[in-house]
Order: structure tokens, then sequence, then C-alpha cells
């Protein structure tokens, strides 16, 4: 048993509190680790806030969540009137409502806005691989979250949005149908499935995500910030052991980061107040219409944050397959003829590539629909591992380099538009060739990463007091 610590009884009175709370609890402990004495690189800019604001809305979906379910009816025959009995007759439900449902694509917006921040400056890169994966289970969590959220109003969007996506499911080999039975919890989407996926999203994911986010940060404070040059702060202290190139993140990022809550909260109220549908985007207008059964609207979409997988796996169609099929060819085939590897695994590699592409012919494209859009999310996991640049930070790569994370960002945003709009030919290539240029990128990571000329990277941070 650890020894308490004893106080000036001429010590204040919330000196004294904080004594006892401290010999029974590591509060000021876990203060300093985390807050007061945790140094963050000096050099930290605008992309630096976007983990705090994730935050943020964390906290407002939980506080709006508590308060919608105490009016909320999880019943098919009551589900769409009890969200209107809260956006007419509970006081403020209309608030609570909307808050909710554009915290759900601010969500999306930051996490997106986190995420590439990490890949820009490499922050996925040794030693952080632990922080990246938490962060992109994170990610996959929050999808989960999302999605079962999506039925909960039971309008004619979250009805056929689900029947289509659990459909999905149906299309796994062997398995298929009574995965989709399970999830549905009947023959077809009803109220077995608005009861689980309530309970899931208001119990069960949160916890998983509130878990996952402890684990995040956690490691972040373990290992230390990354920052904009990719510079570990760590190899120069002063003699008290503090990084020369970090200062406290209490005061100096706290006020950095209510400066960033302060103008994200006054775009935030700007929508609820002014544009909670956001034309459609962020609430569709089917979704204000009953969900009825036997009715099917015109085109059935995700919500914007889903569409650009939704595009990809609308773009594997049987032409597609064949495309895949001759770049899984050769991909095995440049292998085994220009890899240094062992003959035993060269034959390995050859046979794994052949009984590929027969799964690939034989298989409908349907299923490989859902491997791509699933493995859109699951290649994220092995980023750590598939970059082999000399630097961290964009800042030191080359040029080149630049331009081609701006492609690959115009085109997810560009899937992320054709999975909204209605199929046509024109759009079901556009998303075909972009579907290719995602999983290119990452698939040839390990070779672009490594070609060009890189700049010196500088010892210690560059930084400019503003």
């Amino acid at each position: 048993m650890a020894e308490f610590k004893e106080i000036s009884p001429d010590a204040p009175a919330g000196a004294k509190l904080l004594n006892w709370v401290d010999n029974r609890f590591p509060a000021s402990k876990l203060y300093n680790e985390h807050m007061g004495e945790y140094y963050a690189p000096k050099n930290f800019n605008f992309w630096y806030v976007f983990g705090s604001l994730a935050l943020l809305i964390l906290v407002i979906q939980i506080v709006t969540g508590i308060f919608l379910t105490m009016h909320y009816k999880p019943d098919a025959a009551l589900a769409f009137g009890s969200v209107e009995y809260i956006m007419r007759d509970v006081p403020w439900g209309w608030l609570i409502r909307y808050m909710h449902s554009t915290g759900a694509s601010a969500f999306f917006i930051v996490v997106y806005l986190h995420m590439f921040r990490g890949l820009m400056y490499g922050s996925y890169r040794k030693p952080r691989e632990l922080i990246w994966i938490f962060g992109c289970a994170i990610f996959l969590a929050l999808m989960a979250e999302a999605f079962m959220g999506y039925l909960l109003p039971w309008g004619q969007m979250s009805y056929w949005g689900a029947q289509v996506i659990v459909n999905l499911f149906a299309a796994i080999p062997f398995i298929g149908p009574d995965l989709a039975l399970l999830i549905r919890g009947d023959f077809v989407v009803g109220d077995a499935t608005l009861n689980r996926f309530f309970a899931f999203h208001v119990i069960a994911v949160p916890l998983v995500l509130l878990g996952l986010v402890v684990a995040h940060l956690i490691a972040l404070h373990e290992v230390g910030s990354n920052n904009p040059d990719g510079v570990e702060i760590k190899k120069h202290k002063d003699a008290k052991g503090n990084p020369l190139d970090g200062i406290p993140f209490h005061p100096y990022y706290t006020v950095h980061d209510i400066f960033a809550v302060s103008v994200f909260l006054m775009i935030f109220t700007a929508v609820i107040f002014f544009a909670p549908e956001a034309g459609g985007y962020f609430l569709e207008y089917n979704n204000f219409i009953p969900a009825d059964s036997l009715k099917t609207p015109l085109h059935i979409a995700p919500v914007w944050y889903f569409t650009p997988f939704y595009s990809m796996l609308r773009a594997i169609t049987g032409e597609m397959m064949y495309a895949l099929v001759t770049c899984v060819a050769a991909a095995a085939i440049f292998t085994v003829l220009k890899g240094r590897l062992a003959a035993l695994l060269k034959g390995a590699i050859a046979m794994l590539a052949l009984l590929l592409v027969a799964a690939m012919l034989v298989i409908d494209a349907k299923f490989w629909g859902v491997v791509v859009m699933g493995g859109a999310v699951i290649i994220l996991f092995f980023l750590p591992w598939l970059d082999n640049s000399e630097v961290k930070s964009i800042r030191y790569r080359p040029d080149w380099h630049k331009y081609l994370y701006a492609i690959f960002v115009i085109n997810f945003i560009v899937l992320g538009y054709l999975g909204i709009k209605p199929p046509s030919p024109v759009n079901e290539r556009v998303s075909q060739i972009g579907t290719l240029f995602y999983f290119g990128f990452f698939f040839l990571m390990p070779w672009w990463s490594r070609l060009g000329t890189f700049k010196p990277v500088p010892d210690r941070v560059t930084f400019a007091a503003h």
C-alpha cells in the first residue's frame, strides 16, 4: 500500500481536498501525464485540431443521444411517429435531433480530415503504428454506429438503405443467407431488425467506441505526437528531461484547441439553425416519409459519408471482374519473375494467385463488390507497412508525391459524389477507374513511395513564433 502524502495544516482548503483525492486516486498524476507535463511538438499547425474536435463531437453525440432515447420508441409501428413527436412536441426536441443528425455528418468530416492529416505527415509510421490501428478501428466502429443509427428514424431511405446493405451479406458464399437472416432477425427488415440495431447503436457500439478512443489516446501519449516535420522531439532534451522542441499541452494547446472549438461551434450551429438537411445530404428528403415496404424509392443511396465505398461496391460488375483478374495475374507474374524471393515462396504466390483468379471467375461479382467495399476500409490498417518512404512528412518528399495525394483526395470525393447519383454507364465507368486508382494507390505504395529525390529532414523541428 502506498504511503499517504502529508500536507501542511495551513494549506488552502482546495489544496487539502486535492491532496485527499490524490491519496486515493491519481488525479494530479493523470493530469500531469496527459496535460500539464505532456510535451507536444511546438510546430503544430491547423491540421492538428481535428482530433480534439472529434472528441468534442463524440461528447455531443452521446449527450444528445441520451436525450433522444428518452422519447424514442424502437418499434416499427411507433418509431417514425416518435421522431415526429420529438421534433414537434418535445420542448427543444427539434434542436436535440438536429444536433444529433448534424453531429453524425460533422463527425465524419472531422475524422476524414484527421485521417488525411495522418496520411500527409506520416503519423502511422514507427513508433505510432498502434495509434493508427486504433484510429482505423475507431473509424470502423463509427461506420457501424452510423449505419445502425441511420435505420432508427424508420423513414423510406432508412428502411430501404438497410434492406440493400443487409442483403449484400447474403452474397457471401455458404454462410451469406444465414448471416443476413441473423443480422435482420427476420426474413425482411422489420421490428426485430429495428430493436437489435437500436441496442447496438445505443449500448454495444458506443462502449466499443469509447474503449478504442481511450486506447488511442493512451497509445498517443505513450509515444508522443507526430508533427508536420516528422521529427522525433524526444531526441533532444533539456537538463530536466523535457523535449527542447516541445511545449506543455496545457495551457498552450488547450488554448489552441479552444479557438478551433469556437470556430467549429459557430459553423455547427449555423448548419443546425439554417440548413440542418444540408440540401438533402445530411438528412435525405425521402427520410421524412414513413417507411413503406411496398413502395421502393426511385433511387436508393446511403448517406454521403458512406458513398465513396458504396460507389466502389457498384463499380464491381461482371465486366470489371475481368479487369481485376488481369490485375491479379499481372501482379503475380511480376512478383514471380522480378521478385527476389525463394523459389518455394514464388511457387506459393503463383498457386495462390491461380486459386484467387479461379474464385474471381466462378463466384458472383456481387460478392466481390462486398469484398472490395470492405477491403477499402481494411487496407487502411496496413498503411504503416505499405509506406516505404525514406521520410515521414509530405514536406520532405518529392513534389510529385503531393500531386499524387491531391489526386487521391479528388478521386475519393468523386467516388463519393458518384455514390449519391443514380447508376449510369458513364458513372459506372468513372467509378471503376476511381476504384482501381484507390486500391492502386495503396497496393503500389511499397514501390512508388521510395521513388524520387527526397529533401533533407532537419534534426530539429522548424518553427517560427507567431
